[in-house]
């Protein structure tokens, strides 16, 4: 069963401190978790696992960039995770050169590496990155990638 064009979301307002993160994670878990229970969506690991990760790392560089409260929207659309964060710097990320010797700093890179698609605008207070996540897995083993 494939779901229905934005058929289902969730958001959610995390305050910034240093819990956010790990809550952000937990609500991505439990969405998808209750797509699948509640609504028989199948979500490969996979597909929870990368939208774990993706939550993860772009709430982190909300929550380091960006003072106050951050907005985490979750929809499915499709056969594809939407993950939109909300941080209230206007400044837009930007994935640095690949550099092996580089400690850290390697957040956006990972992001780009596992998406299908991504998003950084400017809002009229703040900026909201939106990634993209494939749902289904192809029969190869891998995630169905759009162009």
């Amino acid at each position: 069963m494939v779901p229905e064009p934005e058929l289902w979301q969730m958001s959610a307002a995390l305050d910034g401190d240093g819990s956010c993160i790990a809550e952000a994670r937990h609500l991505a878990a439990d969405f998808l978790g209750r797509l699948q229970a509640e609504h028989d969506v199948p979500v490969p690991q996979r597909a929870r696992d990368l939208t774990q990760l993706v939550v993860s790392e772009l709430v982190t560089n909300a929550r380091k960039y960006a003072p106050g409260p951050v907005l985490l929207d979750l929809r499915v659309t499709g056969v594809v995770i939407e993950v939109a964060v909300w941080d209230s710097d206007p400044v837009l990320p930007v994935a640095r050169a690949a550099d092996p010797g580089r400690v850290g700093q390697h957040g956006l890179e990972i992001v780009m590496a596992v998406v299908q698609g991504f998003e950084a605008r400017r809002e009229p207070v703040g900026k909201r990155i939106t990634a993209r996540i494939a749902l289904v897995d192809d029969p190869d083993g891998g995630s169905v990638r759009r162009p």
